[in-house]
Order: C-alpha cells, then sequence, then structure tokens
C-alpha cells in the first residue's frame, strides 16, 4: 500500500472507532439495545409463568364442572362452606409460630 493510501485509511478507521466508541455510550445505541433484550427475557420468563398459571386454572375449571368432590372441596376451602353438624376449629398462624 503506498503511503498517501495509509494517510487516507487512518481517518476512516480513526472514524469507526469513534462511531463505535459513540454507539456504546449513547443511550439510543448500544446500551438501548441491551436494556431491551433484558427486558424481552423477563416478559417471556412472565409469559411463561402465565401460560402454566392459565393451564392449571383450565384442569381446576374442568375438574370443577364434571366432579362434584372437587366443586365441594373448592367451595370448603375457597369460601369457608361447612355441613350442617360439623365443628370449625380455626387456629391462628401467627400465634402459633414463634
Amino acid at each position: 500500500m503506498r503511503p498517501a493510501k495509509r494517510w487516507l485509511l487512518l481517518p476512516y478507521l480513526a472514524l469507526l472507532l469513534a462511531l463505535f466508541v459513540f454507539t456504546g455510550v449513547e443511550s439510543q445505541g448500544l446500551r438501548k439495545y441491551e436494556r431491551l433484550q433484558k427486558e424481552a427475557e423477563r416478559f417471556a420468563a412472565v409469559n411463561d409463568s402465565l401460560r402454566a398459571q392459565n393451564a392449571r386454572l383450565g384442569r381446576e375449571v374442568r375438574a370443577l364442572a364434571g366432579d362434584p368432590a372437587a366443586l365441594e372441596r373448592a367451595a370448603r376451602e375457597e369460601l369457608g362452606y361447612v355441613r350442617p353438624g360439623e365443628i370449625v376449629i380455626q387456629l391462628d398462624e401467627r400465634k402459633a409460630r414463634p
């Protein structure tokens, strides 16, 4: 390479280096991309969790619709229903724990 062409290459390399550094420092550049990438991964994890919860709730709905025992269990656990003649004993968990 001739010396004149080397001098022309030097400003281009300096400009390329400056652009690379600016992209890493600029808030709209590489940092923003990395932040958005982490946010996308977090949203993907939340979506996976919600899919699992939806599947669990779907199974519960099917069980409640077709199984009288499951319906009774849900009424007892979630609504506090009791049969006539049953005695309910409630323990205060806050007092039981040291």
